[in-house]
């Protein structure tokens, strides 16, 4: 081994675990966005940086393990996030595998980072086979841990900024870095250079216009952090609080510059936690993609309240054919219990229309189990996904997300949760795992609530309505590939028999 390379990025392998048979040809394969642009910002420091993505090269464990091995790095981070804001801790488990073969063959320095290691800095240094934790967003801890390493004084550890470790066998903490002000400056870009970016493809729905394109695939980060407090969210564990801070929007189209015309890319997520937010913001990005008379095929996060009929013109002409609507709950009493805005049914409803009336297609999220939840609400819930049919609908279970509000509450009234004694562990917080466990309600148990959750998917997606509606607007090949997803059932440990 050598050190030529100060940082080594890694996407440990999770997805069969996460998804199971639906990461095979239904899930996205997704660039890591926080990797490439920590990449960046450690290379214009002057650093030496690879990346290695195990979910795009389809490793194993092992695999992976030995090629970290191989490449030595100074510093390894395990970088675990996931295809939704509230995926980190689910995505745990394959980083941690991955992580104690390297310390079983080695004394190579690793650190984890991301959502859950920000919400649980010191339980996850003392449980996991990693040397550092970083708690923040990470840029700063991570090249401030590798300007020490590169000195040669481990003296100066409480120095680096967001940094848990070890030392004497007492767990040691430095203060969080200062939040980044100035994205465009600092994180300029993602450096996708260092991946191979035709092995990236998109959600299944994001291309229902042209299945056959899902591989022209890039996700871009335009904002950080949420103002709001779902409590139900944990996205702003690693920024310590409810903020949000922006590109500019020439940044934005420097980078969709680079992605259309040296890598082909067609179909570009925004995983921002609310994009269609702020007019400026999301005016300036679709005028600068319209100026450029790109045919790109975008989806973005929205909220019923943050919609403005002044938006959804211009949204179009830019290429958003896709907006994720967070409805959550068709219980109006359910929905303030979570904070989730206050908005009606018949709010909900106009909401929707109107964007689909712009050409704009709804992929709507609905959540059962949150803690006011009852058999008679849940039903409320599908109700109103039947009646608002949108052209794709994500329904999930209550989770008690590690850094969300919710966590807090479960651990104050004594929930069960997957981390606790008896629970599967960390997995059990995918919503699609074989372990899932999602929270109780009060008059629910989490196996009422996951049953309830899968026979409403089947219910939706089988729905004549449905199928018509899905055909009509794009073609018989896609209700024969919603056909093809819904033969494959999830396994669900509480209903596996001996």
């Amino acid at each position: 081994m050598s050190n030529n390379i100060d940082l080594l990025l890694v996407t440990p392998p999770s997805r069969l675990q996460v998804y199971q048979q639906l990461s095979n040809d239904f899930a996205a394969v997704e660039p890591p966005v926080w990797s490439g642009l920590i990449a960046e910002f450690i290379r214009n420091n002057e650093y030496s940086v690879a990346m290695l993505d195990s979910e795009a090269q389809g490793l194993t464990h092992e695999e992976t393990a030995k090629k970290i091995l191989d490449i030595g790095a100074l510093l390894t981070v395990f970088v675990i996030y996931g295809q939704q804001p509230s995926a980190s801790s689910q995505c745990l488990p394959g980083g941690s595998m991955v992580a104690e073969l390297v310390r079983e063959n080695s004394d190579l320095l690793t650190m984890i980072m991301g959502t859950h290691a920000s919400a649980l800095p010191e339980r996850t240094l003392k449980e996991e086979p990693y040397t550092f934790v970083a708690q923040g967003e990470g840029p700063d801890t991570v090249l401030g841990l590798i300007k020490v390493l590169k000195s040669g004084s481990r003296s100066r550890m409480n120095e680096v900024p967001g940094l848990w470790y070890m030392e004497n066998d007492s767990v040691q903490s430095n203060p969080m870095a200062v939040n980044i002000k100035d994205l465009d400056s600092a994180l300029p870009r993602q450096a996708l250079d260092l991946l191979d970016m035709t092995k990236y493809k998109a959600h299944n729905w994001h291309c229902f216009d042209d299945l056959s394109s899902r591989s022209n695939y890039a996700s871009l980060q335009t904002s950080l952090g949420c103002p709001y407090k779902c409590s139900f969210c944990c996205i702003n564990a690693p920024f310590g609080g409810a903020s949000i801070r922006y590109w500019g929007a020439d940044n934005v189209i420097k980078q969709i510059d680079e992605m259309v015309t040296q890598y082909g890319v067609k179909n570009i997520k925004v995983p921002d936690e609310m994009f269609v937010l702020n007019a400026k913001h999301v005016m300036d990005i679709c005028d600068a993609v319209i100026d450029r008379g790109y045919d790109l095929n975008f989806w973005a996060y929205a909220r019923i309240d943050t919609v403005k009929d002044d938006f959804l013109e211009k949204l179009k002409k830019a290429g958003f054919n896709w907006l994720g609507i967070g409805i959550e709950s068709g219980s109006d009493h359910v929905r303030d219990g979570v904070e989730k805005g206050r908005f009606g049914l018949s709010e909900i409803s106009k909401t929707i229309k109107k964007i689909q009336s712009h050409g704009i297609y709804v992929g709507a999220n609905y959540i059962f189990g949150l803690p006011d939840d009852t058999m008679e609400s849940m039903q409320e819930t599908l109700d109103l996904s039947l009646d608002l049919n949108t052209e794709w609908a994500n329904f999930y279970c209550a989770m008690a997300y590690p850094g969300s509000p919710l966590y807090q509450m479960a651990l104050e009234k004594e929930w069960a949760t997957p981390d606790s004694s008896g629970g599967p562990g960390w997995i059990g917080y995918s919503q699609h795992a074989y372990e899932s466990m999602p929270l109780p309600t009060n008059s629910l148990s989490y196996t009422d609530v996951l049953d309830f959750r899968d026979q409403a998917f089947n219910e939706y997606f089988n729905n004549p309505s449905y199928s018509d509606m899905m055909k009509a607007k794009f073609g018989q090949k896609v209700v024969d590939h919603i056909d093809e997803m819904l033969s494959l059932k999830l396994e669900r440990k509480h209903r596996t028999k001996d």
